[in-house]
């Protein structure tokens, strides 16, 4: 598909985001659907592996629409030795999944792409073409002429210090709140686990979508929040866990996730950093000896600040809201939990009212 993404990088109107995974152009393309756009993923079916549990806890959980054109290599068994078996069981995996997906045929390009998208509204959820070899036509393309920073890589802000995390001084409940007393009516994306179920304790709201499955994914729902609206600030309630197996994200958002190069100044990334995975038992998290504020520096975010108090945690999301992003805001916390309840909606209740509340159409 080099072609069709070539002409994708340098089409004026359509907002092409290059994902560095195939599941966090699952993630973007989430977010766009619970803004209100009509989203399509283009992959390898090589990537459709790497986006199954994305499609399954994401996509078909939420019941989100979006368009996959994925290219079907392997296709009759001819092929590179790696595609030979993803080829054959391409097709069963769309079945298992229960997406509907049709090949694309040459000669009826349109209707194909009209059932897809047909279906997909119709359904509220994924529908896949799958392209076999020489559907599409790829223009001959030259080497991208690369905008490079001055100097290579230059970090927004002065240079990080090279300092120890800072120790770690309250819980996350009371980091939440503190951030949570410095939101207006902004819509919030949070990843899974106890951040959902805490945040949801300290306050409810219908801009709080609450992630339930797809660990690592809440910031990349975020961004297609963000890309989509841009008259609004994102937030991402984001853990360390979260982060760490999806750290691809940061100079995605920090570096211009658009391949037009605009920055996504709309969006504001927090993420609790209590140095263990809590969900499974507290094992200890490499964030212990990592500063990721200084990673996201490095990644381009505008800003990015570490805070370790209640009155820190505030004015850093006052000051993140009210000034040109991305921004970055590491908040160590304790690894104590707070007992909270788990979030009482179905997935489409928690879909359709942050729908709602962006204003988006369902």
């Amino acid at each position: 598909m080099e072609g069709l993404i070539a002409s994708l990088e340098a089409h004026a109107r359509l907002p092409y985001v290059p994902a560095v995974r195939e599941d966090i152009a699952v993630g973007v393309a989430a977010g766009a659907a619970l803004a209100g756009r009509a989203p399509a993923v283009l992959m390898q079916n090589s990537g459709l592996g790497t986006s199954l549990n994305a499609l399954a806890s994401l996509s078909l959980m939420y019941r989100l629409p979006a368009l996959l054109l994925v290219t079907w290599r392997g296709y009759a068994g001819r092929d590179a030795p790696e595609h030979l078996l993803m080829g054959q069981i391409s097709p069963g995996l769309f079945e298992l999944l229960g997406i509907p997906h049709r090949p694309l045929a040459r000669e009826r390009v349109a209707e194909d792409l009209g059932w897809a998208h047909a279906e997909s509204t119709r359904l509220s959820q994924p529908v896949a073409l799958l392209l076999p070899p020489g559907i599409v036509e790829n223009a001959a393309t030259g080497a991208a002429d690369i905008a490079w920073p001055a100097g290579g890589s230059t970090p927004a802000g002065p240079p990080p210090a090279a300092a120890a995390p800072a120790r770690p001084r309250i819980s996350r409940l009371e980091a939440l709140r503190a951030a949570v007393a410095a939101l207006g009516d902004e819509p919030v994306v949070h990843a899974n686990g106890y951040i959902c179920r805490e945040s949801f304790a300290v306050k409810d709201r219908d801009q709080n979508f609450y992630m339930i499955g797809s660990m690592g994914l809440a910031s990349s729902i975020a961004l297609g929040v963000a890309l989509s609206r841009p008259e609004l600030k994102t937030v991402i309630f984001d853990g360390d866990g979260n982060l760490l197996m999806n750290l691809g994200i940061l100079p995605m958002i920090g570096g211009s996730p658009l391949a037009s190069g605009e920055r996504v100044p709309n969006l504001v990334h927090v993420v609790f950093d209590n140095g263990v995975y809590g969900s499974t038992g507290n094992q200890l998290s490499p964030s212990r000896h990592v500063r990721l504020d200084q990673m996201a520096r490095a990644s381009g975010y505008a800003r990015a600040v570490a805070v370790t108090s209640e009155r820190e945690i505030t004015e850093a999301m006052r000051a993140a809201l009210a000034e040109d992003g991305p921004a970055f805001i590491l908040a160590r916390v304790t690894a104590e939990e707070h007992p909270a309840p788990r979030i009482p909606y179905t997935p489409e209740e928690m879909r359709d009212r942050f729908r709602t509340a962006l204003g988006a159409r369902r």
